[in-house]
């Protein structure tokens, strides 16, 4: 499975109501060093759940990674996800994986031979 294969299977298991990290994600595909690669595999489409991903302070990736100016404000406000100056409360609204999650995904790479 190629990186923007695991970036989307990370992505695709952040559940509603929260957000990740682009480093976080990097992290999670095993590539720790590796947010701004996350970022580029997301503006290519990796992922349908792109906009529940943030930067490490809680700030929304920009205009230039959405189509529609405030996509990404709307998409996370329709998620249950208060958003205040474009930035999103990382202690209240982070994604924190439980070992079930995360062994999920391990079984998920393991199938993609990861």
């Amino acid at each position: 499975m190629n990186w923007s294969g695991r970036v989307a299977l990370v992505c695709g298991a952040i559940p509603a109501g929260k957000v990740a990290t682009y480093g976080q994600i990097a992290a999670l595909c095993g590539g720790p060093r590796r947010a701004r690669q996350v970022g580029r595999a997301l503006h290519q489409g990796a992922s349908s759940a792109a906009f529940r991903v943030v930067d490490r302070r809680g700030y929304l990736s920009g205009a230039r990674a959405f189509p529609v100016p405030g996509l990404q404000r709307e998409l996370l406000r329709a998620d249950g996800i208060a958003v205040e100056a474009d930035r999103v409360d990382l202690e209240r609204y982070q994604w924190c994986p439980s070992e079930q999650e995360l062994t999920a995904l391990e079984q998920a790479f393991a199938q993609a031979g990861v």
